[in-house]
Formats: structure tokens, C-alpha cells, sequence
């Protein structure tokens, strides 16, 4: 017992000489694996490996970014469940009804699925909402403009996302057209729930979280570029 209470007291100086380090490191994580998916997908000539290590650089990317957050209480949980539910729900109802986005259906690339809409769909509407919302805080805006440019902000990179989605089996719209409600779809999920963000009392201040939007949203718009 002494020799493991001294082994702990000799790991906790050590943990807090690596903190100032984690933010870094993170972030040179989170740009490799972007780095090296844009590579895959484009030039590797093994595309279709790289598309089923979609879900694994996405649930990477979740575990970074929620790395950072603080103050993991009750209305934290409440919120991401809420958000990610949400974000799930209207794409099962986009998906089964055409209503909402336009007649669209899942491909393989983003994995596991339930009721058709793969089940990290719930967590990229998290992610989406909880980065573009620490973005829009960055303004002195009221809170409603803010909750509205985060959710243009949202529609900016789905605009992005729409074409390399198609060719890459994420997803595929009928006729290979992407419909304009598609985009206004998005904008109206996209600003109640950001509201829902703004109103909602937990921890706001993710350092990674601005980068995390930013890295995805130069990857897109470089693949679209290729396209």
C-alpha cells in the first residue's frame, strides 16, 4: 500500500508538467488524421479503405474535442442528449418522409445504422452545434444573432460537405440533385438548436472547439476543390 500511494503522489507532478502540452498535441492529432484521410481519399488509391475509416477518424475527433470540455454536470448531459437526439431524429424523419431535407438515403461509409441513419449522425449534430456555437461567441453579438450565425455557419459547411458526401458514400440524393431544402432544412434544425445553446447554462469556453470546425471545414473544402 505505501509503495502505491507514493507511485500516485510521483504520477501527479508528472501529469500537470504534461497539461500544458495536451492542447498541442490535440491539435496536431486532429489535423494529421484529417491530413492523412484527405490523402487516403484522394490519391492513395485505396479509397474505399479510407471510407470505411470514416467513423474512427469521426469518433476521434468527438473524443478530442469533448477532452476539453469542463464541468461535465447534469445540464451538460441533458444537452448533448438533447442535441444528439434530436440531429438522429430528423434524419430518420428526412430519410423515411422526405420531409425536412429532401428524398436522400445513408451509404455504407458512415457505419453502424439504425432505422436507416447511421448512429454518429446524432454526434456530428452535437459537434456541429457545440463548435459553431463556441465560434459565434467570439462576437459580441446578442444571443439570438449569435445562434443564427452559427447555424449559417452550420449550412456553410454542409454547402461543403453536400458533393464530397455523394462521392464518397456518406450519403446520395435522388437524382444526384441537392435540393434547397436541404439547406434550409439545415438552417432551421441548425438555429433552434443553437438557441438551445446559447440559453442553456453549461461550460462555453472549449479551446479545441473553434479548431475542430475549422479543420473539418478546410478538409471539405479541399475535397470539394477535387472533386
Amino acid at each position: 500500500m505505501p509503495d502505491t500511494i507514493e507511485t500516485q503522489h510521483t504520477a501527479i507532478p508528472a501529469l500537470h508538467k504534461l497539461r500544458p502540452y495536451a492542447f498541442p498535441v490535440a491539435l496536431a492529432v486532429l489535423v494529421i488524421f484529417h491530413a492523412v484521410g484527405f490523402w487516403g481519399l484522394l490519391f492513395s488509391g485505396e479509397s474505399e479503405y479510407f471510407q470505411s475509416l470514416t467513423p474512427l477518424n469521426l469518433l476521434l475527433t468527438y473524443a478530442l474535442l469533448f477532452s476539453f470540455h469542463k464541468r461535465w454536470d447534469g445540464t451538460f448531459v441533458l444537452f448533448a442528449l438533447v442535441v444528439a437526439a434530436a440531429g438522429f431524429m430528423a434524419e430518420v424523419v428526412g430519410i423515411h418522409t422526405g420531409l425536412l431535407f429532401g428524398d436522400y438515403v445513408y451509404g455504407e461509409a458512415l457505419g453502424a445504422k439504425l432505422w436507416d441513419v447511421p448512429l454518429l449522425i446524432g454526434l456530428n449534430w452535437l459537434m456541429l452545434v457545440y463548435t459553431t456555437g463556441h465560434i459565434a461567441n467570439f462576437t459580441s453579438l446578442h444571443w439570438l444573432p449569435k445562434a443564427f450565425l452559427a447555424a449559417l455557419l452550420m449550412v456553410g459547411l454542409d454547402f461543403f460537405i453536400e458533393p464530397v458526401a455523394m462521392r464518397f458514400d456518406f450519403w446520395d440524393w435522388s437524382g444526384s440533385h441537392i435540393p434547397l431544402s436541404n439547406y434550409l432544412g439545415w438552417l432551421g434544425l441548425s438555429f433552434l438548436l443553437q438557441v438551445y445553446f446559447q440559453k442553456v447554462d453549461i461550460y462555453k469556453r472549449n479551446r479545441l472547439a473553434p479548431f475542430v470546425f475549422l479543420v473539418q471545414l478546410v478538409f471539405f473544402i479541399a475535397l470539394y476543390l477535387f472533386l
